[in-house]
């Protein structure tokens, strides 16, 4: 196989072209990313001895757009408080902490303790929140004395603390996952919190434990401001198994209030899970900017990649757009990837062999009735179809898909409209993203073909736009 002319050994056969992956070993959830002095910061769920889940680490990364990664040492290790769970980073302007200077501000990060001889033993306080700091732009970090900054008060799952600063109330706010909730905290200097209120939906079917939310604001296209909560599922998302969910309503620093009853999906497909957004971007970019770990806790241990185990979706951006009554979250790829786009050819036949492995199709026409496959020479294959409002994905012939009864299957999802104007495919050699009405309706999906997938056949499309797309590793 080959890759950019680049030889690449058996193990790395999966290695993504352009999407992040650490260099070995195993990854999941994105954390503590946040922008500072002109970087970009990635840290993740990391465990630097296999490539399935064990002791996490955050594992640290930087980046001047979101594409191009530098990969940097361990940032935080494990102790004798525990394992480094999920968190967030936040740049602490005004020295709120004292645990830097105004003319130095502190980069803070806040995460969740796991306790493994706690958990052995039978107690449900082995989680609790603690923080760390740095004063050379996350390069080293240096653990709060004080920690844990929040004990825990007696719950078993009590973990993935996302801050933001609260503008309006002027201070730090805290959503945590707790159990089957989100328990808002406040504070005024990251060190000391107390508890503000308690989210819990009052409807649908149990979905298992809640993980790594987020909280934001977002401006829609009639100039009003909502808040956006998001929450992850380990069960029950919308092709089972991991996914994010969102809800919109009003948050006024203390308490959040929803709009509606019924859940909505982030992503529609498989593979799109944890994701949370970069705090700190400047004002004079505004975007609300979002990465997910594109993996599944139904088969991320058993992925046949071998040197290293899961990547992360390319960057999005959200916006949200209100349909109706409604408001629906968009996510669209981030503007930077255009500079890894090679030229486009614009594509009029119904089938065309490509001699690339990485690849961005466009859309742009009115589809109603449409499908579009990927296959290899050995007839391996992914189809993507629109079909009764639907969109349905098959990856039941693409390649190894043995290692779970999980992975081989078809997909549906309804579409929440009526009409497709345009759609967007990014294809790497094991995913594929689907992006349809800017963003408005999204799927994202692992796939682990023999050979790349770089037949490209379609029904019912009259032409699309082809680009390759570059490495983004030396």
């Amino acid at each position: 196989m080959v890759i950019d002319s680049i030889a690449v050994k058996a193990e790395e056969m999966y290695r993504p072209v352009f999407h992040f992956t650490p260099k070995e070993n195993w990854m999941n959830d994105p954390n503590g990313m946040v922008y500072y002095q002109g970087e970009y910061h990635l840290f993740y769920q990391y465990y630097p001895d296999d490539t399935v889940w064990g002791p996490m680490h955050w594992g640290h990364a930087v980046s001047k757009d979101m594409i191009h990664w530098q990969r940097l040492p361990i940032a935080i290790y494990p102790d004798e408080k525990g394992y480094i769970f999920s968190g967030s980073c936040v740049v602490d302007w005004n020295n709120t902490s004292g645990l830097g200077s105004k003319q130095n501000p502190p980069m803070i990060a806040i995460y969740t303790y796991h306790d493994p001889e706690g958990e052995k033993s039978g107690e449900i306080t082995f989680q609790s929140q603690a923080i760390a700091y740095s004063l050379d732009k996350g390069r080293t970090w240096s653990k709060y004395e004080g920690n844990p900054v929040i004990p825990n008060p007696g719950i078993r799952d009590f973990r993935d603390p996302k801050v933001i600063w609260h503008r309006e109330s002027k201070q730090w706010v805290m959503v945590l996952a707790v159990k089957d909730r989100i328990n808002f905290y406040s504070s005024k200097n990251l060190k000391d919190w107390q508890l503000e209120s308690e989210f819990k939906k009052q409807y649908e079917t149990d979905e298992g434990v809640w993980e790594c939310p987020d909280l934001f604001s977002l401006i829609d296209q009639d100039g009003h401001e909502k808040w956006v909560l998001l929450v992850s599922v380990n069960s029950k998302g919308p092709q089972g198994g991991s996914a994010t969910q969102y809800l919109v309503g009003n948050f006024d620093g203390n308490t959040f209030l929803p709009d509606h009853t019924e859940t909505k999906w982030v992503d529609f497909g498989a593979d799109n899970y944890a994701g949370v957004t970069f705090s700190d971007i400047p004002n004079v970019d505004g975007r609300r900017l979002f990465m997910g770990w594109m993996s599944n806790w139904q088969y991320a241990q058993v992925v046949p990649t071998e040197k290293w185990r899961s990547a992360m979706t390319i960057p999005r951006e959200l916006t949200l757009k209100k349909m109706g009554e409604k408001h629906l979250l968009c996510s669209k790829p981030v503007q930077e990837m255009e500079a890894i786009l090679k030229p486009s050819k614009r594509i009029t036949e119904n089938e065309y062999r490509s001699s690339q492995i990485s690849y961005a199709i466009e859309i742009d026409e009115t589809l109603t009735s449409a499908s579009i496959r990927f296959s290899n020479e050995l007839d391996e294959s992914f189809t993507i179809a629109i079909e009764n409002g639907e969109i349905v994905t098959d990856r039941t012939q693409a390649g190894k898909n043995t290692f779970s009864k999980d992975f081989g299957v078809i997909h549906k999802a309804q579409l929440p409209f009526k009409e497709i104007s345009n759609v967007k495919l990014f294809v790497d050699t094991s995913s594929v993203e689907l992006f349809v009405n800017d963003g408005a309706f999204v799927m994202t999906e692992l796939l682990f073909p023999t050979t790349p997938l770089s037949i490209i056949s379609t029904k019912g499309i009259h032409q699309f736009k082809f680009s390759a797309i570059q490495s983004i590793w030396k």
